[in-house]
């Protein structure tokens, strides 16, 4: 049955019963878990990068490894191994040791697994972004007797970051998205939340439209910002025709 604008309005109130506080509370949680986990594959990302410039061969292994397995397996199946069969393992472990059991946080869990997964395709990333530095940047840093932390933070972050941030701007809408995965193990985001409202309420339609325009909101967002970004790390480069 189709509902007049005022039971629209009525259904996405963010006071009960309306569902519009839930919504955003749910849009809340995929940020949080978006952003936790952008900023842990971040980190990953930045070792691994400069792990397989490195010249090590057992880490350069090691790390190809890690990228080409992380970005072969889908998400959805990483979550649940590590949250069903690694909170199985754990406490497997905990009763040899007479500890009591142990429940993985779901929260937790999404911001890791989904960090991890980042790390393999911005390790890639910024492995590009750091072999499109002119050679002679860095070998110019070297001969002025820069060392290794020095050259990164003086020369090679700020040259790779215009050419890694497109890259980056694509993982981020990517895992906003991908963070609808973590219903698998009960914790609830925006995905989830939009699913509940329609299943109580019965006007799905309603509700997956509102929650395609709060995504939608979060991309526009996401974009300027990081548009802002670039035109920072960009000034002073020539401007493409």
């Amino acid at each position: 049955m189709a509902a007049s604008p005022q039971g629209i309005l009525d259904l996405l109130s963010p006071y009960p019963p309306g569902w519009g506080g839930v919504l955003l509370s749910g849009a809340a949680s995929t940020l949080a878990i978006s952003g936790g986990a952008f900023l842990i594959g971040l980190a990953l990302g930045t070792g691994g990068a400069l792990g397989k410039l490195s010249g090590i061969k057992p880490l350069r292994l090691l790390l190809e490894l890690y990228t080409t397995t992380i970005r072969a397996v889908p998400e959805l199946i990483l979550i649940v191994g590590l949250y069903y069969a690694g909170m199985d393992g754990l406490n497997r472990v905990f009763a040899m040791l007479n500890l009591p059991a142990f429940e993985l946080n779901g929260f937790a869990v999404a911001i890791a697994v989904l960090g991890f997964v980042q790390g393999a395709y911005m390790t890639e990333v910024l492995r590009g972004a750091i072999l499109a530095i002119p050679v002679g940047q860095i070998e110019a840093a070297k001969a002025f007797g820069m060392g290794p932390r020095l050259r990164f933070r003086r020369i090679i972050l700020p040259a790779l970051l215009p050419n890694a941030l497109p890259g980056l701007a694509n993982l981020w809408m990517s895992i906003t998205k991908d963070s609808a995965l973590v219903a698998v193990v009960g914790y609830q985001e925006l995905a989830l939340a939009t699913r509940l409202a329609g299943a109580s309420t019965k006007h799905y339609f309603v509700f997956f439209l509102a929650s395609a325009m709060l995504y939608l909101a979060i991309t526009l967002v996401s974009n300027a910002i990081f548009k802002a970004i670039e035109h920072r790390v960009r000034r002073g480069q020539p401007k493409l025709a």
